[in-house]
C-alpha cells in the first residue's frame, strides 16, 4: 500500500519567529546575509563560491535575462539565466554579463582606420558601447592606433563615409597604462588624468583591454557587487537534461561561474546521468546544482550524484499549478525542514556541506526570513524579480496600473516541451504554469534594498547575526487564521498615503 508521511504539509504563512533577547552588537550594519552556493568539504576555509546576499533569480524566461543578471549582481546576488532558449542566445546573455564590468575590459567595439562613421555608428547600436578601440586589424588585440567616443564626432556635421581615421583621437594624445598595472594603479591614472577610459597596452603596442572611470564609480555605489577573480560580475546559466552534451560546453566556454538543471521534478536518473556527464568531462571544476526535490530520499539521490547545491520546492510558486494539475508536491515550509535535516545529516557523514536553495512559496518579505530560518542557505524567485524594470518582459497599462508579464516554464506561452516530455506539435497536452500579470515596483535595486533591510531587522530580532546564527538560534511558533488576520492592519481604516 501506498506511505502516508504522519506530518502535514506546511507553508511559510504557518509560522511566525520569536524574538530572542537581541543584544547591542545586533544591529542591522552588523548582520551578514552572505551564504555558501556551492559544496564545500568540512575543514576547508571557506566556500569556493559565495553569495554576498541569498537571492538568485529564477530560471524563467519571464525573469531572467543578461540585464536582470546584471542588475542582480550589482546588489550581491546572482541570476540563473533561462535554459529554454537557443544555446548560442543563452552563451551570450552570459557573455553580456561576464563583459558588462570586468576591470580591465576586452574591448568588444574595434575598427580600422578605413572603416566609416557609419561603421562607428552601427557598432554602437548593436552592443550599446560608445568606445571604439581603433586597431590595425580591427581586432580586440591588434596594436592600438586611437580610440573614438562620443566626442570625437557630430552625426549632424559629419558625412557617414568619412573615415575613421580622420577623426579619431590619435594613440599619441592618449594616455595608456602597461600590460600588467593594477586596477588600482589604473584608476589612480584615470583620476590623476581626469579619464574617462584608460586603455591597457603591452611593450609592443597591442590592445589588451581598456578600464573604464564608470566602473569604479559604479563599484563605489554598490560595495556587495558579487564579482569574480577577475573583477567580473557573476552569473549562473540553467542547462536541461536533453541538450546538456552541446550546452553545457557552451556555457563553460563564455564564462558561466555556476549551472543548473532546470526541471520541476530532480528525482530522476536524467538528472544523476547529466551530473554524471558534468563530472566526467570537467571534474569539480565546473559547479552545477540539481533540483528540485522535496524530501531526504531526493536530496541524498542528488547529493550522491554529485550535486553542488541541491533545490527544494515543487508546486509552491505563484505560477505553478504543478500540485493542482498532477497532485504532486510539499508545502514549502515543510519541503524546506526535511531537506534541511537531510542537508545536516549528509554533512555529519560525509563532512560535504551541500547548500539547499528554496524555491517558491514566497509571498511576503517576511517569508524569505522565515525560510532561512527553517533550514534555507539561500532562495530563488521569479516573482519578486519579474515585477522589476530590469526583467526581460514588457511592461503594461493594465486597468490603471502598470503591470509587468509574467508565466511559468510549465505555461503554453513558453514553448518549453523538452523540460516537461510533452508534445512538440505546438502545444502541450496539459500545462503546469499559467500567463500572468504581476504589479510593477521599480527598479530591482531600490526593491531589494528594502527587502535586505527588513531581514536584517529581522535577524537582529532574533538575536542573530547571520544565517548559520538564526538557523540556530530561531524559535518559531505555528499560526492560526485568526492570528494571521491580527497580524495585519485591522479595525481602522487605513490610509493610502501612508501604505506602502
Amino acid at each position: 500500500m501506498a506511505v502516508l508521511f504522519d506530518q502535514e504539509s506546511r507553508t511559510f504563512s504557518e509560522f511566525l519567529l520569536v524574538p530572542n533577547l537581541t543584544t547591542k552588537d545586533c544591529t542591522p550594519d552588523n548582520v551578514d546575509l552572505s551564504t555558501p552556493l556551492v559544496k564545500y568539504r568540512r575543514g576547508e576555509e571557506e566556500c569556493p563560491l559565495r553569495i554576498n546576499i541569498p537571492f538568485t533569480s529564477a530560471i524563467m524566461q519571464s525573469v531572467s535575462d543578461s540585464g536582470l543578471a546584471v542588475a542582480l549582481a550589482r546588489s550581491g546576488g546572482l541570476s540563473f539565466i533561462y535554459a529554454s532558449q537557443p544555446i548560442a542566445d543563452q552563451a551570450e546573455m552570459v557573455r553580456k554579463v561576464k563583459k558588462f564590468k570586468a576591470g580591465i575590459v576586452v574591448s568588444d567595439c574595434n575598427l580600422t582606420p578605413n572603416h566609416t562613421l557609419q561603421d562607428v555608428l552601427d557598432l554602437k547600436e548593436k552592443t550599446g558601447h560608445s568606445t571604439v578601440a581603433v586597431t590595425d586589424d580591427g581586432t580586440a588585440t591588434g596594436v592600438l592606433l586611437g580610440l573614438v567616443t562620443s566626442r570625437d564626432y557630430r552625426i549632424s556635421r559629419m558625412q557617414t563615409t568619412t573615415k575613421v581615421g580622420e577623426f579619431m583621437t590619435p594613440l599619441v594624445q592618449l594616455i595608456t597604462g602597461r600590460d600588467g598595472i593594477t586596477l588600482s594603479e589604473a584608476n589612480d591614472i584615470i583620476w590623476d588624468h581626469k579619464l574617462n577610459q584608460l586603455p591597457i597596452v603591452t611593450e609592443s603596442g597591442n590592445l589588451v583591454g581598456l578600464v573604464f572611470r564608470k566602473d569604479y564609480e559604479q563599484h563605489k555605489a554598490n560595495p556587495l557587487e558579487l564579482l569574480d577573480h577577475d573583477k567580473r560580475l557573476m552569473t549562473g546559466a540553467g542547462i536541461n537534461t536533453h541538450d546538456y552534451r552541446e550546452r553545457v560546453p557552451a556555457l563553460v566556454e563564455a564564462g558561466a561561474d555556476v549551472l543548473c538543471i532546470d526541471s520541476s521534478d530532480g528525482f530522476t536518473e536524467w538528472q544523476a546521468d547529466t551530473l554524471a556527464w558534468i563530472r566526467e568531462r570537467y571534474g569539480d571544476s565546473v559547479k552545477v546544482g540539481g533540483g528540485n526535490v522535496v524530501d531526504k530520499d531526493g536530496f541524498d539521490y542528488l547529493a550522491a550524484a554529485g550535486a553542488d547545491f541541491i533545490k527544494v520546492g515543487i508546486g509552491g510558486g505563484s505560477i505553478c499549478i504543478t500540485r493542482e494539475q498532477k497532485g504532486i508536491g510539499v508545502g514549502q515550509a515543510s519541503a524546506v525542514m526535511a531537506v534541511s535535516q537531510a542537508r545536516d545529516e549528509w554533512f555529519r557523514r560525509t563532512g560535504d556541506y551541500i547548500p539547499i536553495c528554496s524555491d517558491g512559496g514566497i509571498v511576503y518579505d517576511y517569508h524569505m526570513s522565515l525560510a532561512l530560518a527553517l533550514g534555507a542557505d539561500f532562495m530563488m524567485l521569479g516573482r519578486y524579480f519579474a515585477r522589476f524594470e530590469e526583467s526581460p518582459t514588457r511592461r503594461l497599462l493594465v486597468n490603471g496600473s502598470y503591470v509587468k508579464e509574467y508565466w511559468g516554464e510549465g505555461s503554453n506561452r513558453a514553448r518549453n516541451w523538452q523540460r516537461y516530455g510533452q508534445t512538440t506539435s505546438g502545444h502541450m497536452m496539459f500545462e503546469e504554469g499559467v500567463d500572468s500579470y504581476v504589479p510593477y515596483a521599480g527598479l530591482l535595486r531600490d526593491n531589494i534594498a528594502q527587502t535586505l533591510a527588513k531581514m536584517r531587522a529581522t535577524f537582529c530580532a532574533c538575536g542573530a547575526l547571520s544565517i548559520p546564527e538564526l538557523q540556530k538560534k530561531a524559535r518559531l511558533v505555528r499560526v492560526s487564521a485568526t492570528s494571521i488576520v491580527e497580524g495585519g492592519a485591522h479595525d481602522v481604516i487605513a490610509k493610502e498615503s501612508e501604505r506602502n
